[in-house]
């Protein structure tokens, strides 16, 4: 078996049996979770994938925090 290396995305079943991706950073640490379970595994890794891409994506916060420390 190979050993994971980070970071990096881990598939799993939840006690439902959905498929679920959860996303560890370098330091091991689980930073992102699927949001939802997945009854295929190929749509779980669709969602991996639409998460990989959203790496340009602008972040967005509240007028009133814009200048918070």
């Amino acid at each position: 078996m190979t050993t994971r290396t980070y970071p990096s995305y881990w598939m799993y079943k939840d006690a439902r049996n959905e498929w679920r991706w959860k996303y560890d950073a370098s330091n091991a640490k689980t930073i992102a979770v699927s949001s939802e379970g997945y009854v295929k595994r190929a749509d779980c890794e669709r969602s991996i994938e639409i998460m990989k891409a959203s790496n340009g994506s602008l972040v967005w916060l509240p007028s009133d925090l814009a200048n918070a420390a």
